[in-house]
């Protein structure tokens, strides 16, 4: 089915920087699908790359051009504690080697070798566990770790002692870190010793170190969802191609 998004801003916009802003696709790829005849606005196709969207106009993608943009790899990993997003250190062992086709749930279009440049993004300690993204794909990730991105990231949760009510209510909204204040976070009290929290930005170690703000230690922290993707239904040590589907929810298409 072909993309489609009504423009309502006030003033009319280069349509390659409307795309950009979007979050669909750069300006250089934007450019090429208008090049290939690919992008029209309100049923005419656009061949100038320069041409401007006016305020209630609707711009649509061929079905072509979804799947171009969609041909970069993107996968979703069940990462288990021990193992590094990347960039491992003398006998670490990182996510991408569990890319194989023995781990593989579904179908891929190819097996990734160590030429495959898949990058996490949004990445997980080694002593954490659970939903990793790896991606060949700047507009994804973009959707999921770019400065203006909102996506929820949930986790699960446990630490070495009860939580009070006060240590709950301080990580919810009124922890610091590195000088800068945090972003308001969700954060629920499964069980005396466990929460569920979401967050919308993504600080080194951030839940780690909130914790330690107010006297709690984490046992174990366990991604469970990044926007629309979750975890449920891929075992540990597992992987999976993301669909297009998935990919249009992340990048907001």
């Amino acid at each position: 089915m072909a993309w489609s998004r009504r423009y309502d801003e006030a003033e009319p916009q280069r349509v390659n920087r409307w795309l950009a802003q979007s979050g669909v696709c750069s300006r250089r790829e934007a450019e090429a699908l208008i090049g290939r005849g690919l992008v029209s606005v309100d049923g005419v196709t656009i061949v100038d790359a320069g041409h401007k969207i006016a305020p209630g106009q609707t711009l649509v993608l061929a079905d072509a051009a979804q799947s171009d943009l969609a041909a970069s790899m993107t996968v979703i990993v069940h990462k288990p504690v021990g193992i590094v997003s990347a960039q491992p250190e003398a006998g670490q062992v990182p996510a991408a080697r569990l890319l194989t086709r023995a781990n593989l749930i579904g179908e891929a279009p190819i097996i990734p070798d160590r030429d495959t440049r898949l990058a996490p993004v949004g990445r997980l300690d080694m002593d954490s566990r659970g939903l990793l993204i790896l991606s060949e794909d700047g507009v994804v990730a973009k959707a999921v770790i770019g400065p203006a991105s909102e996506l929820e990231k949930e986790y699960l949760v446990r630490v070495d002692a009860p939580v009070e009510p006060r240590a709950l209510a301080l990580l919810r909204h009124g922890l610091e870190l590195d000088e800068r204040q945090l972003k308001p976070a969700k954060v629920t009290l499964l069980e005396p010793q466990q929460m569920r929290i979401v967050l919308t930005e993504g600080r080194n170690r951030q839940i780690r170190r909130m914790c330690e703000l107010v006297g709690l230690a984490v046992t174990d922290l366990f991604r469970v969802r990044v926007g629309p993707l979750k975890i449920a239904g891929l075992p540990e040590g597992r992987w999976r191609v993301l669909t297009a589907e998935e990919r249009r929810a992340l990048v907001g298409g």
